[in-house]
């Protein structure tokens, strides 16, 4: 069944959440408040409450059965009960046509940080998207100070297209983004 879509790795689970999972995903987000302050758009108080977390989990179902996100939250393999989201991977904005490209999001627990985590993680839902979902494109914009972030899709094979301007805004300012992409060859 589609909600509980699983992508085993050597150390990882990544498994698609419903609402049920809201608790788990709120808790993750509590812990992690001011580390991903710095990389993401400004939260209101609203985002931190069970309901909405609720609500935007449904989202997610309704969007990926459209096919238009593939989304996973990743739990360590040792968490039998998945019990400790400690991260999320998600193909955005999956377009079809001539297009055939999403852009890549993800983030990983401040505890989880530097483990090869989300390396690992990663590599498993390009291989989904490419195999499975049959894309073309993967594209992530990534700030040009977020090193760590750049090291991993790099290491990926992700290769840099230039420079965005002001491209998103990141608590509370517009900053630059680098557009790294990877291409599915076997597509070509």
């Amino acid at each position: 069944m589609l909600f509980h879509k699983l992508i085993e790795t050597n150390r990882l689970a990544l498994r698609i959440l419903d609402e049920s999972y809201g608790v788990k995903v709120l808790d993750f987000y509590l812990r992690n408040k001011e580390f991903f302050q710095v990389w993401e758009p400004r939260r209101d108080e609203e985002f931190f409450r069970l309901e909405f977390q609720k609500r935007q989990l449904e989202s997610e179902i309704k969007e990926i059965i459209e096919g238009r996100l593939f989304k996973v939250w990743i739990f360590e393999k040792e968490d039998k009960e998945f019990e400790n989201v400690i991260g999320s991977i998600a193909l955005n904005n999956i377009v079809r046509g001539c297009f055939h490209s999403c852009f890549l999001g993800y983030k990983i627990d401040e505890h989880k940080k530097n483990k090869g985590y989300m390396t690992e993680a990663i590599k498993a839902v390009i291989d989904h998207a490419f195999s499975e979902l049959e894309l073309h494109r993967i594209e992530a914009n990534i700030m040009p100070r977020n090193k760590a972030s750049l090291r991993v899709v790099e290491k990926l094979g992700f290769y840099s297209e230039g420079l965005a301007k002001k491209y998103l805004k990141i608590n509370g300012k517009w900053e630059d983004h680098i557009h790294m992409v990877l291409r599915n060859e076997e597509m070509e």
